[in-house]
Order: C-alpha cells, then structure tokens, then sequence
C-alpha cells in the first residue's frame, strides 16, 4: 500500500498521551478509534479531549464548527482486535513497560491490516525490541509526541533496526501534515530527548535530596539561569514521577552507565504515591 493515504488511525491507549494524539489526528481530519481496556478511561479521554478543543476555540485558534468535526471523527472502542480492524495507521501509547508493550505489538500484528504502520509512542524502549514481536518489524517505528501532545510540535520519529524507508517516510509526512516538527533519531536507549533530559531532571532530584536548595529555588534558577519554560521539578511533576523513573531504569539497565542511576528520593515518591500532578502531589503541591 505504498501509495494509500493514512486514512484511518487507531489509538492504543486513553490516558494523557493517548488522547492527546487521538486529539491531534483527529483534529488533522483523520478518522480515530481510541481504545482503551476500561469503558471509564475511555469516557475521561473524550471528555479531556472536548476540554482542550474548548479552550482552542476559546483563544480563536478554531470554530466552534472545527471543534464540532474534530470530535465528531473520533469513536471509542474497549475491543483491541475491533478497533484496529481498518486502521491504517496504529499509535501506541500504553504505560512504559517493555514486557506489556511486547504483548499489546504482537496483539497488534495479529489483528491490524498488513499494510497497516505499528507506531509506538515509547518514550525509552527500544523500537527494535518492540519490533520483534511482530512479524512486520520494517512497518513497526517510533513516534513519540511530547507532552501535551496538542501544544507541543516535536514528534521524535525512531527508526528500529529493521524499519524501512518507506514506513519512515510516511510518519515523518504524516507527522509534518498534522502540523507537528519531526526528527528522525535511530534506536539508542532514551533517544535524544529522554537521554538528554533525564539526567538533567535526576540531578535537580539529587540537589533536592542533599538539600542544596528546596524545590522553587532549584527550577527557578533554571528557568531564570538558563531560559528553560519550565523548572526540571515542575517538568517532572507533568511528565509524572513514575514515567520519569521508568525512563531512567531503561537509560541505566540499557547503557550500563551509573550517571544515569535514578535518584532514591525519586524512588521514595513514587513508593508512596506522589508521583506529580496527577497525584496532586510531587516535587510541588497541587492540591487545589
């Protein structure tokens, strides 16, 4: 199907980056199934999705019409097999565990079209590992959108091992149509992105833990010291203290190197739940 559009996307996953990018496809007039196990996740997702259009015809960024259309080509579905049946395109964006990423790709292999591109937002693991449990691994890539995926342009497109020109090609097309910034990086633990920020955010954890300065002192020096929009704690706090050490666990299992060891404070928020702004509590309080 080297010629066929990406008509028909299907999205994995209903939580904060799953429909974030059902949001973005479905805004770039692609048809979107969302799926999600749970009825209830689903339900939010849309609800989340309604919120964030709202705001965009609030600031005159869309009609009311766009919105209306935008919502309209988005339906849900809790059966995987069903909802990736048409799909031309699939989009991953399950929790960032290898072995459950394994077992939704080979999922996905069995039931998706054979023309169909398996996408996976991952934010660490290797496409090439994710790859090998498909029996399509030239049509299995990376595409990971940045959080929130509706204001953010970068959409980091990872090739694996055995994916081909024309899969990598086509997302990155695809990615550009939908208005988004892409950068072809190769299959290396953490890519550019999660290499390079997490350290950084790890270190600013390690400053809190030694108690160099309290939480406010250290992102405000970063954000007035070194013009970052936001500070690595805040930053942490959205992209959620679980996520950020599931990413560092990858970085220093993978490339056996002990600058990436995650810090222990890190380890003991995410042992007792705070795990940042979806907890309400992280690095920062919000409660309220």
């Amino acid at each position: 199907m080297s010629s066929k559009n990406i008509r028909t996307v299907a999205v994995i996953g209903g939580g904060t980056m799953g429909n974030g990018i059902a949001h973005v496809m479905a805004q770039g007039g692609l048809d979107v199934v969302l799926v999600d196990l749970s009825a209830d996740v689903l339900q939010r997702a849309v609800e989340t999705i309604g919120k964030n259009l709202d705001r965009q015809v609030r600031k005159n960024r869309i009609s009311e019409a766009d919105r209306d259309a935008t919502l309209a080509r988005i339906r849900t579905e809790t059966d995987r097999a069903a909802g990736v049946a048409e799909a031309d395109l699939v989009v991953e964006a399950v929790p960032e565990r290898a072995e459950l990423k394994a077992e939704v790709f080979a999922d996905l292999d069995a039931h998706a079209p054979a023309h169909a591109i398996l996408a996976s937002n991952t934010s660490s693991i290797s496409i090439t590992e994710i790859a090998a449990s498909t029996s399509r691994p030239e049509k299995v890539i990376g595409m990971h959108f940045m959080n929130p995926v509706p204001v953010m342009k970068l959409v980091e497109v990872i090739r694996g091992l055995a994916t081909d020109d024309e899969t990598t090609a086509r997302v990155m097309e695809l990615s550009k149509a939908l208005g988004k910034v892409p950068v072809e990086v190769n299959d290396y633990p953490g890519f550019v992105s999660n290499r390079v920020l997490m350290p950084m955010i790890n270190e600013a954890v390690f400053a809190l833990m030694e108690g160099v300065a309290e939480p406010e002192a250290i992102d405000t020096v970063m954000k007035l010291g070194m013009n970052h929009p936001m500070g690595p704690l805040a930053l942490a706090d959205l992209i959620g203290l679980d996520t950020c050490l599931n990413i560092l666990e990858v970085l220093h299992r993978e490339l056996g190197d002990d600058r990436y060891r995650p810090c222990p404070l890190l380890r003991k928020y995410v042992a007792a739940g705070w795990l940042g702004r979806k907890s309400g509590r992280g690095f920062h309080d919000y409660d309220g």
